[in-house]
């Protein structure tokens, strides 16, 4: 069997910045164990695939070992390769998915996930897990889907070498940090170490922001956000909280397109 395939460099206007990802058109849904072989052999944070319906797309993500609930990166992909790669003639795209019904939208600011806005619980920063993954403790520790440590200095956000197998035992699907930016350029930094998934390191995470952009409007008082994540690649969104929801919006660049042969 041959399948496309395209891989898309997301949040980011350049190749070689933002988060690569894999984009599988497929006309009906593989065995579950040919998708994440197919993630696996890939060897990049997400694989996404995706069927047309009859109102729009269902689309899947899956890591090289497991499948995900949510992942931005890829859905900005995916959208990129639906507008630009298949003849799509209408400005928004409507996926259903495992996190309910994403919209997506273009524009010339780029594209816009619109994305639900996940709760986290503050509790005690004081934990143990974060002091032997990241050496010191944040002031602000908030735990939902993932952990969300808050530090004072982004400096210590985009110089750490944390400790990723201290990360893994975090009862979670893994860890952001984040600081106020010290840059006038953006609002917010973060990382995101998700070994319990597969990702040591993400490059550019939408979903982690589903959690960040909530815990910063109400510390900064702003729905509008610019978030920048401070990989090796680093990556920029431009993020706002409206009704319950998290809209990002960043730009995509195509790297390279063929075919797999499973």
């Amino acid at each position: 069997m041959q399948l496309p395939i395209y891989q898309v460099d997301a949040f980011t206007n350049k190749t070689f910045g933002g988060n690569p990802a894999a984009v599988v058109p497929l006309e009906a849904w593989l065995p579950d164990n040919t998708l994440l072989n197919i993630a696996t052999e890939n060897n990049l944070s997400e694989t996404a695939f995706f069927v047309p319906t009859e109102n729009g797309f269902h689309i899947r993500w899956f890591t090289p070992t497991v499948e995900v609930d949510l992942c931005g990166h890829a859905t900005l992909a995916t959208s990129w390769v639906i507008f630009n790669e298949l003849d799509y003639s209408q400005d928004t795209i409507k996926f259903e998915s495992l996190s309910g019904t994403l919209e997506v939208t273009k524009s010339d600011d780029g594209i816009t996930l619109n994305f639900p806005a996940w709760d986290s619980e503050k509790v005690n920063p004081k934990n143990e897990f974060l002091l032997s993954a990241l050496g010191h403790y944040p002031t602000e520790l908030y735990q939902g889907k993932k952990w969300v440590a808050v530090y004072e200095d982004d400096k210590f956000i985009k110089n750490l070498s944390p400790d990723i197998d201290a990360i893994n035992e975090i009862p979670s699907q893994g860890l952001v940090i984040t600081a106020k930016s010290s840059v006038s350029e953006h609002d917010i930094v973060s990382r995101y170490f998700g070994p319990q998934v597969g990702i040591d390191e993400d490059p550019v995470t939408g979903s982690a922001h589903c959690l960040l952009i909530p815990i910063w409007d109400k510390k900064l008082g702003k729905t509008k956000l610019r978030a920048y994540q401070a990989s090796h690649r680093g990556g920029d969104l431009l993020c706002e909280l409206r009704h319950g929801r998290v809209f990002m919006t960043g730009h995509a660049t195509l790297y390279m397109k063929g075919h797999i042969y499973v």
